[in-house]
Formats: structure tokens, C-alpha cells, sequence
């Protein structure tokens, strides 16, 4: 069997990372309320409400067309920068397809690449300042690697799940630099930043739909 990822597979993948964010809804909202203002459960929700909804409704089976109108779509959702980096990383995933129609390996990592470059051009966080670059720089250079040592693309998406979990645990040992949490400095030790975990139970959905 081929090691691609198929339009079939994309709609999964956001399935499952829909799915994930659901059920960690609650849990996002209360450690966004430790540092912010409490909604980042309720705003990745809707965020990934619409992304299940173009998935659901698209017709056009070019996987390229359907990650752009699936980025558009989420990066007009409204609460904070949830929606224009979410966006701006889906947005990314479709770029960095290029003029290829099917999704191997090699052609996966360099998607994953764009995606990530499409969020650096939002922001200039990095890893250590307490957001979601601390779940998706490790991820993408984890999942990168992985490729490079010719792991298959469940292999490769398991290792950048895994990654994206330990980054964003690592948010705890961090101060924000960045949003409202900035203002609270010392006080943010110990609070897992919840950008970095929605974008972490995401890169656990790429990977489950793959199982």
C-alpha cells in the first residue's frame, strides 16, 4: 500500500482533530481563565466547527483548494488570534502542497513547514514564550525529521503528536510573553498554556486518524 494521505484522509484528520477539542472544551476554557479571559475552549470550538462544516460541504476532491477554503474559514473566527493563526497554519498546510495532487511523506513535511511559516508571519513567539510555538515548532521539526529518517507518515505524525504533547506541558515552566497573560508575569508559572495544548490535541487528531 502507497504511503499517502488521500482527500479521504485529510477529512479525517480534521474530524479527529475536531473531535479532540470537544472533548477538552472544558478543560481549555478553565486554563485559559488561570491567564485570560476564558474562552479559548468555546473560540477553538467554533474554529473547528467551521473547519468540519467546509470539510462536510466541499465537493471539489483537490485536497489543495479544500485545506485553503478550510484555512480562510477558520481564520475568520472571532476571539483573540485563535482564528487567524489556526488560519494562518491551515492556510500554510495548503501552500506547502505546491502542484502535487497526492501527499507523501516528503511532500507531508514540507506542508507541515509552510504551515508553520504561515504562523510565524503572525507571530513572532517562540519556544519558551508560553503560546502554541511551544507545541507546533517541536512538532514540525520532530515530524521533519521523522520524514528525513524515511518514517512512514503514521510514524511521522505519531512522533510530532507526542512532541506536541511534551511542548505543551512545557508551558508551565514558562512566562508569557505574549497576550493578555503577559501582564501577570511570575503568575503565570505553573498554568499550562491552553493555545499550545488545543494545538496539541490537534496534532493527536492528525495522528489517530492515521491509526
Amino acid at each position: 500500500m502507497a504511503d499517502t494521505i488521500e482527500y479521504k484522509d485529510i477529512k479525517q484528520m480534521i474530524t479527529m482533530a475536531a473531535k479532540n477539542i470537544r472533548l477538552h472544551c472544558d478543560e481549555l476554557s478553565k486554563m485559559d481563565a488561570a491567564t485570560g479571559d476564558g474562552d479559548h475552549g468555546t473560540t477553538i470550538v467554533r474554529a473547528m466547527d467551521i473547519a468540519e462544516k467546509i470539510i462536510r460541504e466541499g465537493q471539489d476532491k483537490d485536497l489543495k483548494p479544500l485545506l485553503k477554503d478550510v484555512g480562510w474559514g477558520v481564520m475568520g473566527v472571532d476571539g483573540g488570534a485563535t482564528g487567524p493563526l489556526l488560519g494562518s497554519f491551515l492556510m500554510g498546510l495548503s501552500t506547502g502542497m505546491g502542484d502535487q495532487k497526492i501527499i507523501d511523506p516528503k511532500t507531508m513535511a514540507q506542508m507541515f513547514k509552510a504551515g508553520l511559516a504561515g504562523v510565524q508571519k503572525r507571530s513572532k513567539a517562540k519556544v519558551g514564550d508560553k503560546t502554541l510555538m511551544d507545541t507546533l515548532i517541536p512538532a514540525v521539526e520532530t515530524l521533519s525529521k521523522a520524514v528525513e529518517d524515511n518514517a512512514s507518515i503514521k510514524d511521522s505524525l505519531e512522533a510530532a503528536a507526542k512532541a506536541a504533547q511534551k511542548g505543551a506541558r512545557s508551558t508551565k515552566e514558562f512566562k508569557a510573553r505574549f497576550g493578555r497573560a503577559k501582564n501577570l508575569g511570575d503568575r503565570t508559572l505553573g498554568c499550562q498554556d491552553p493555545g499550545a495544548t488545543s494545538m496539541a490535541l490537534i496534532f493527536q487528531g492528525f495522528f489517530e486518524a492515521m491509526v
